[in-house]
């Protein structure tokens, strides 16, 4: 290859991961302006929802597949964590490892009948699985703790505890770097391209000679695995863990959180978890009218902002450089 052609191809590369690099360096420079342990706990949150936004975003905005039941794959990967660390002294890691595999190979069995569904069908479905979660873990009190919740330890890795509103920190960015990378990897690869054709019409991509089925469950399994992890990541910063963090609520806010910030965008979800998490706790100087004041920027965003907040203003600027 000649100089020139190097050159173009880095330029290439360089341009595809801008966004990566502009977000490490917004979260490197993030702590510079956290004051206390309060707001690093407000980031530390809106990190671990961006990872699971962007999973969810992958089945959502590029492959077309609703779930309203994504925070109960969450919840089972806190509570295998939880479980295993705190009733049978497993180590975290591994514990981690084996509630992910075990997430995957719940989700594939789930998702093999019910991504046979379609429209509000499939959407039941997912909701059916979410609750169903949700009153295991609410009633199987001598296992889980119940609504009570269950108490886990501190992250050990080799001998060293993960403690330190600063180590957290560092840990929830780098995961969330890692899993906008790999997700921009993956839309830029065939895979992404079958996933968007997929979305845009599945009997056209099944003519087209692409296995819907298998992309569907493979996006399904892929997110709810990395839900997974971060679940088992969040109950050892936590301390604890409660049925509330797994049910119909908490999934309805992910969903929102990748509509808002704009589907099929990686880096909208990422934008729409931060400003969803961050934003009630602004608005909380305003007391009874915090709700009523959250419920409106929303509904004004999806009004004048119909595809989200970043592809809206992605295509405002693409329309400002073409005039």
């Amino acid at each position: 290859m000649s100089c020139s052609g190097r050159g173009q191809a880095a330029a290439i590369v360089g341009r595809r991961h801008a966004g990566e690099v502009a977000l490490a360096l917004v979260l490197a420079a993030v702590p510079l302006a956290l004051p206390n342990a309060y707001a690093y706990d407000i980031a530390i949150n809106a990190l671990f929802s961006a990872t699971v936004c962007v999973g969810l975003n992958l089945l959502i905005g590029y492959a077309g597949q609703i779930s309203l039941g994504h925070a109960a794959f969450f919840g089972l990967g806190a509570y295998a964590s939880g479980i295993l660390t705190t009733r049978y002294g497993w180590p975290p890691l591994g514990a981690l490892v084996v509630g992910a595999v075990g997430v995957g190979g719940l989700s594939w069995l789930v998702a093999l009948p019910v991504l046979r569904l379609k429209g509000h069908f499939l959407a039941m479905a997912t909701l059916g699985i979410g609750i169903i979660v949700s009153i295991v873990l609410n009633t199987e009190s001598w296992l889980t703790g119940g609504s009570d919740g269950l108490m886990v330890g501190d992250f050990t890795l080799f001998g060293h505890t993960l403690t330190g509103d600063r180590g957290w920190y560092c840990v929830a960015a780098g995961l969330l770097l890692v899993t906008v990378w790999g997700s921009r990897n993956l839309i830029s690869s065939p895979v992404g391209r079958a996933l968007r054709a997929l979305h845009g019409c599945e009997v056209a991509a099944e003519v087209a000679g692409i296995n819907t089925a298998r992309y569907k469950v493979m996006v399904f399994v892929l997110s709810a695995v990395l839900a997974a992890i971060v679940g088992s990541l969040f109950v050892h910063y936590a301390g604890m863990i409660t049925p509330s963090k797994t049910g119909f609520m908490r999934s309805i806010e992910l969903v929102t959180m990748v509509v808002f910030g704009g589907m099929a965008s990686i880096h909208g979800a990422v934008i729409g978890a931060v400003i969803l998490t961050v934003l009630p706790h602004l608005l909380t100087q305003f007391e009874d009218y915090e709700t009523m004041i959250l419920g409106a920027i929303m509904v004004g965003t999806m009004i004048f902002m119909p595809r989200g907040l970043l592809v809206t203003l992605a295509g405002w600027r693409w329309r400002g450089r073409a005039s």
